[in-house]
């Protein structure tokens, strides 16, 4: 059964979604983060996908404070990313609450880091965050392509030992159109026992239904909440109680 995580994006310490990963795009839903993460938790919700915008844009972690909050307000399993380059970025990740750390930019231009602190850490509180164009790794907030393909990418962490990828088709993302199922089944077929999180597009609980058939274990998913597209309660009832 899939689990669907819902996810909170923050600019200025507020909830906020893009549109394709387009800062001009900005929307704030709510000032408050933390109330919105106590609701998820009060449906029942285990996992929080938190997304430090300010900091991927910066190359650096900025939203701690907030990830703190949650932490220690909210019984939620967190995992964080934006801006994660450096090993202070890191500890100060983990040091207010962080559960697990998504690794987008530095997972494509630094192996090297990444595998010493999976050994340092422990490989299962690392997700390698895939942002994709046309198959292709973008990094720093989506804004610069590299040379390496999806495949290739989770390969090379794959055989690693670290299988957890959070997988983004830039294309779908705050789109609401529908998630990019034909990639995904692409993973999954190709690597069975991937990891693999799916995110961007789900506009409605018929989608984590089709997630869930061609056998994604987890996606994560915002926007449809936020624009009402998708009822909480049904998808807690179906999925999570």
């Amino acid at each position: 059964m899939i689990l669907p995580i819902p996810a909170i994006d923050l600019i200025d310490g507020k909830c906020v979604r893009l549109t394709k990963g387009d800062y001009a795009t900005e929307k704030v839903y709510n000032e408050d983060p933390l109330e919105v993460a106590k609701a998820f938790e009060d449906l029942g919700f285990p996992r929080l996908h938190l997304v430090d915008l300010d900091g991927a844009r910066s190359k650096h972690v900025v939203n701690h404070v907030v990830l703190e909050r949650i932490a220690n307000q909210t019984s939620l399993t967190i995992d964080f990313g934006g801006g994660i380059k450096q090993d202070e970025d890191l500890r100060k990740a983990f040091d207010h609450g962080a559960a697990m750390v998504t690794l987008g930019s530095i997972a494509a231009t630094s192996k090297e880091t990444v595998l010493d602190w999976a050994a340092q850490y422990g490989a299962e509180r690392f997700i390698i965050g895939a942002d994709v164009q046309d198959e292709k790794i973008r990094i720093n907030g989506w804004q610069e392509e590299v040379e390496l393909t999806l495949m290739d990418f989770i390969a090379g962490y794959g055989e690693k030992g670290l299988k957890k990828v959070l997988c983004t088709d830039i294309s779908h993302d705050g789109t609401l159109a529908g998630p990019s199922t034909a990639l995904y089944q692409k993973v999954m077929r190709t690597f069975p026992d991937c990891g693999l999180i799916a995110s961007g597009g789900v506009s409605g609980i018929d989608d984590l239904q089709t997630l869930n058939e061609i056998g994604v274990p987890e996606v994560v998913f915002g926007k449809a909440i936020y624009e009402g597209k998708i009822d909480l309660r049904e998808v807690s009832k179906q999925y999570i109680q």
